[in-house]
């Protein structure tokens, strides 16, 4: 797993990479009320926003972390948005990318850097 300085998290299986935001940033979001996923097969680049999260103190982006295009997103949070307080880091995923380039995933962080950055 690899971290983000915005607070993201990403699992790497083969060349589809899997984004949510880590335990961290559930925390300062708060209750998180509303969230809306991009659609499947939406081509990315990185930074755009790609999910828009609403919590009870704020609005918030997740940017794309790589570029590539979308090809799974987990409907269960429009449904459920707490799930990303309850388990950020797990089944509160928020989408699957396609990647071509998977290089870009050495500069970010391990958890020991991430565990480092947020202190």
């Amino acid at each position: 797993m690899k971290f983000t300085e915005e607070h993201e998290w990403l699992l790497a299986e083969d060349d589809v990479v899997t984004v949510g935001i880590t335990s961290f940033a559930a925390e300062q979001l708060g209750d998180v009320v509303f969230v809306e996923l991009p659609e499947v097969g939406t081509e990315v680049t990185k930074d755009d926003e790609a999910v828009v999260i609403e919590s009870v103190k704020a609005a918030s982006d997740i940017l794309a972390p790589l570029d590539g295009e979308i090809v799974e997103v987990n409907e269960a949070l429009t449904d459920n948005p707490s799930m990303v307080n309850e388990d950020p880091q797990g089944d509160a995923w928020f989408f699957k990318i396609k990647v071509s380039d998977m290089s870009p995933m050495d500069d970010y962080m391990d958890e020991a850097a991430y565990a480092k950055f947020i202190e």
